[in-house]
């Protein structure tokens, strides 16, 4: 069971620290898609968030600073979940639904997050 759990942290620590990186690697698409959607400092906001993920990720990985690191994460989901993936104003279906799964993706890794918080406490 144990090897499972360590599966379970490279598989989410990874994806967030991939996600991070993205962030600052594909920082020119994403920061006029930030803008888009009413980021205030969309510039500022991909870069912080990056480094949000990159160190909740981390966090998971290495278990260092393992409340802080999940902590970042859960501030990150509940905010970013509901202000980029508002699935309900989208009018275009297959945008809507693409924005949809990214929301429930979001928030099913916020249960995640919160579920590794209690376990580490």
């Amino acid at each position: 069971m144990e090897a499972l759990f360590w599966l379970g942290r490279i598989l989410l620590g990874g994806f967030f620290v991939l996600n991070g990186i993205n962030h600052f690697v594909q920082a020119k698409q994403m920061i006029p898609y930030a803008s888009s959607k009413g980021v205030p400092a969309p510039a500022l906001a991909v870069y912080g968030t990056g480094l949000m993920l990159l160190v909740g990720g981390l966090s998971i990985l290495t278990g260092w600073y393992l409340s802080l690191g999940l902590w970042l994460l859960v501030v990150f989901l509940l905010f970013v979940t509901p202000w980029m993936h508002n699935f309900w104003a989208v009018k275009e279906p297959m945008q809507r639904m693409g924005e949809m799964v990214n929301f429930m993706k979001n928030t099913a890794l916020l249960g995640a997050v919160l579920m590794l918080l209690y376990l580490w406490k």
